[in-house]
């Protein structure tokens, strides 16, 4: 019984192994057949992806290959140009080389020709040379019988006469070549000036010896006066100039040679009129003042003057000095103005002739410093104006330049020299400078009267103001070589004779006339 029921057990149990064997066999034959359908599916994907990867691929390599194509096709097609380029520069190099060598090969046969003449040439040459020789030596042997000179003496008579014929060559030509240069520096030097005056145009015009000073009425001038006439005494003594009051209306005139003087005594007078206050003391008060303000002033017009010229590096002194040529006259024209107008005319004449500018403002400005001193300073302003400038440590062509603008010393540079030609200018222009009238005739008078006093002269006149004398000449008594010795005569005689600003033109006028009748 108990066999049997392991029996039975053993067969359920080998029953139920079976089971489960079979049972495990079915499932996994289940799943056996989805993992393979679903690894044929997955194949069959993969191969989709890989041939549509080779086709993108295969797309991808024609395009790069058709783009790599149309690149090498432009980048060889740039290159066939240039080649081809190249190509029909170097086939044109060819023919021009050609062209040379064909021109170089004519060239030479001409030459070799030409020097194959040339030769034979020389040899005929030679034989006429030698046939030459010959007749010449026999004309000399005939001529030295028949003249009886050996050839040395005809040769020394020969040179004798040429030497006289080209002496007198040159001399007309030289004679011809100075006319010439002469007409030409005229000329050149005229219109240097002229430019020179055109860019200067100055405003300045003479100045006299007397100032006026307009009062508010007549009855201030007995204040002026004073009690015995201690106020004018008063003001005469520390000015040093002479009030006049006269019968002139609501006006009182300061006469003083000095332009400083006679600034501070009317500067003084119209402070003294508007004050009120009139009396010696109140004068001495009111004029140290004003002495002291014209100084300021005076230090001040320097440095504007020197300013507006762009001249720097002046000693102080030098500036005061200038300042002060406002307050002085030549011929009654103002000196600073004068000195301003100069300094102009000097930077366009060596702008012109490519001097140094700078220094020739410098110049100009500085020219006529000797006459800013007081009168008691001896000597001539020129002279005085260089040492001046040689004090205050000038350069030496400035120095030179001042002293010698009127003649005392010799010009050493050319901005000495173009000094005296611009101080000329400026003195020179009409209206510049005055004179008393009757001086002025005489002056007149004087050169007409020296200009005839010589042989040959039939009319003078004196033109332009007095600063010409144009003289006529006889013709038939002197000719054209002796017109510049009468000219030079004349302007020596004016020079030494005549007192006068600037310069006189001496032209002399030699007419020849020829006059026939048809009949």
């Amino acid at each position: 019984m108990g066999s049997v029921v392991w029996i039975i057990a053993g067969i359920v149990c080998a029953c139920t192994y079976a089971l489960g064997i079979v049972t495990w066999m079915l499932y996994s034959r289940r799943h056996i057949g989805a993992a393979q359908k679903m690894a044929d599916e997955i194949i069959s994907d993969a191969k989709k992806d890989a041939q549509r990867v080779m086709r993108d691929a295969e797309i991808e390599k024609k395009d790069e290959l058709h783009r790599l194509r149309v690149e090498f096709e432009e980048t060889t097609k740039e290159r066939r140009q240039e080649l081809l380029k190249e190509e029909k520069w170097l086939l044109q190099k060819k023919e021009n080389i050609d062209r040379r060598v064909d021109m170089a090969e004519k060239k030479e046969q001409q030459l070799n020709e030409d020097r194959n003449k040339l030769a034979a040439e020389r040899e005929h040459l030679d034989q006429e040379r030698e046939k030459v020789k010959t007749l010449v030596r026999q004309e000399e042997e005939a001529l030295q019988r028949i003249a009886g000179f050996s050839r040395e003496e005809a040769t020394k008579k020969l040179f004798e006469k040429l030497e006289r014929e080209v002496e007198y060559d040159a001399a007309s030509l030289v004679r011809k070549k100075e006319q010439e240069a002469r007409e030409d520096a005229d000329k050149i030097a005229r219109d240097i000036i002229t430019q020179a005056i055109h860019r200067c145009a100055s405003e300045h015009v003479a100045e006299t010896t007397v100032c006026s000073v307009s009062l508010p009425s007549d009855d201030i001038k007995g204040r002026i006066i004073g009690r015995e006439g201690r106020n004018i005494r008063a003001l005469e003594q520390e000015t040093g100039v002479e009030i006049l009051i006269d019968d002139t209306p609501n006006a009182v005139v300061i006469s003083g040679f000095d332009p400083v003087r006679r600034e501070v005594a009317r500067r003084t007078l119209e402070r003294l009129i508007a004050d009120g206050r009139i009396h010696p003391t109140r004068i001495e008060e009111v004029l140290g003042k004003v002495r002291r303000e014209l100084d300021r002033e005076i230090e001040e017009t320097g440095t504007k003057a020197a300013h507006d010229l762009g001249v720097t590096g002046l000693h102080p002194e030098l500036v005061k000095l200038i300042g002060r040529l406002k307050f002085r006259t030549s011929y009654g024209q103002n000196l600073l103005s004068h000195s301003v107008e100069v300094a102009r005319i000097m930077a366009a004449l060596t702008g012109e002739l490519h001097e140094d500018i700078a220094r020739g403002k410098r110049i100009g400005l500085l020219h006529d410093i000797g006459k800013a001193l007081d009168h008691e300073v001896e000597g001539s302003h020129a002279m005085i104006g260089s040492e001046i400038a040689k004090r205050y440590q000038e350069g030496d062509d400035v120095v030179n330049a001042i002293a010698a603008h009127h003649d005392d010393v010799e010009p050493q540079t050319r901005l000495a020299v173009l000094t005296c030609a611009a101080d000329a200018i400026s003195a020179a222009r009409p209206g510049a400078r005055s004179e008393a009238f009757d001086l002025y005739l005489k002056r007149i008078e004087q050169l007409e009267k020296i200009a005839g006093s010589f042989e040959g002269i039939q009319n003078a006149f004196a033109i332009q103001a007095g600063r010409e004398i144009r003289v006529l000449v006889d013709a038939d008594h002197i000719d054209d070589n002796q017109t510049l010795s009468v000219a030079r005569s004349i302007a020596k005689r004016i020079s030494d004779e005549v007192q006068f600003p600037g310069q006189i033109k001496v032209t002399v006028v030699r007419e020849k006339r020829v006059v026939e009748f048809a009949r």
